[in-house]
Order: C-alpha cells, then structure tokens, then sequence
C-alpha cells in the first residue's frame, strides 16, 4: 500500500533485530484486483471491433453503420465458448477491416439480451444496411465455419437502396418498453412503409381518376 510497517515482539518492544527468537507480527492491509491478463475479452482487439456499453448505443451503431456489413457478437466473459472462441473473431475481424464487429456483454446488459431473445453464448447477428438483419446463430470453435461461411455470402460490398435499418421495429418497441432504448429512436423501416403505402395509395387513385374519365368519355359519346 505505500505506508511504512509497525514491527513489534510479543512483549510490544519497537525494538527487533534478525537475531530475536520470539515471535513477531505484521499488521498491514492489501487490495486485491482482476489483473488484465484475466480479462480474455479485451485481447488481440482490432480497429474494427467496438466494444458496446448500452443498448442505445448498439442501435445508434446499426443505423450509423451505412452499407458496411455489421456483425453483434454477444459474449459473457465466464462463458468457455466464447473465450475459446475470442481470437479466430479476431483473425476474421482482421481479414475484414470493411466490416464492424460490435461486442456485447451479456452480463453487463443482461435487459436488452432478454428484450432481444439472447439465451445462447456465443451469439452472433449480422446486418447491412437497408436489408436490415440477414442472419442470426450460435457458435463454436467446432462450428466456426457456420460463421465464415455466413461472412463469405454477406461480406461483399453492396450498395443498400435505403438507410440502415438496424433492429425491427418490435425489437425496437421492445427495448423501449423496458427502458433501455429512447422512446423517440427512429423507426426507419415504419417511415418507409409509410412512404410505400403512401405512393401505392397515389397510383391506385390516380388509376381510379384515369377509369372515371374514361368513363365518363364514353357516356359523352354515347
């Protein structure tokens, strides 16, 4: 801790040489903590991995993300799958610097894993853009190639006709439900199908005004 030590004898004398045979005591305080060597998570890390503290910040992350291919890799640091696991995401993350790997800690936002239907370690969920999510799985180092092969159909760079979409709108009417997203997070996909339903409704009536007119030409003619 920094501060000196009392030594003392039994008898309480302050005076003590190596050469005393009695026997003595220390009295001292020690902290104890987590050395980051133990914190398996955190290692080998590349650019592209962020590491996601609230469930708000997992949704903004998705709908900023653009047409990159974003992969959620949920994890619980006692979880033996997930540490065995850890540096082959990493060599993946690596060989695709293009793509963004989000990691959640299942312990640490246990709500929003709940709210999402996470029972499973490792999990993982990839999504891009306007697609919103293309796959969802679990894992393991047996089963990797599940993920390579998921990463070698999603991986190729695409242009998204819209802006990212992120989580469905339930997921997202969910996590707000229980408080850990913001009421006012933007539902994208609900104003696009507003914006469809809104053109479809415009050409169905402009093909009723277009029928009335002949119509009514006819009537004219006859």
């Amino acid at each position: 801790m920094g501060k000196p030590l009392l030594v003392s004898n039994q008898k309480g004398h302050r005076r003590w040489s190596p050469k005393s045979s009695s026997n003595f005591s220390i009295h001292a305080q020690a902290s104890i903590c987590v050395s980051r060597n133990m914190r398996w998570w955190e290692k080998t890390l590349k650019p592209n991995m962020v590491e996601i503290q609230t469930a708000q910040e997992l949704v903004d992350s998705l709908l900023n993300a653009g047409d990159r291919l974003v992969i959620v890799d949920f994890y619980s640091p006692g979880c033996g799958g997930c540490k065995a696991l850890h540096p082959k995401i990493c060599q993946l993350a690596e060989l695709n610097p293009n793509a963004i790997f989000l990691k959640v800690n299942y312990e640490d936002l246990k709500p929003m894993c709940h709210g999402l239907h996470i029972h499973v370690l490792p999990f993982f969920r990839f999504y891009r853009g306007a697609d919103g999510r293309l796959c969802s799985f679990s894992c393991t180092n047996a089963t990797i190639k599940k993920f390579k092969d998921a990463l070698a159909k999603h991986g190729t760079e695409r242009c998204s006709l819209g802006p990212a979409k992120g989580f469905d709108d339930s997921e997202l009417m969910k996590l707000a439900s229980i408080g850990e997203v913001s009421v006012h997070s933007p539902l994208p996909s609900t104003k696009e199908g507003c914006l469809e339903n809104l053109v479809v409704e415009s050409k169905e009536f402009s093909g009723v005004l277009k029928r009335g007119n002949m119509e009514t030409r006819k009537e004219m003619l006859c």
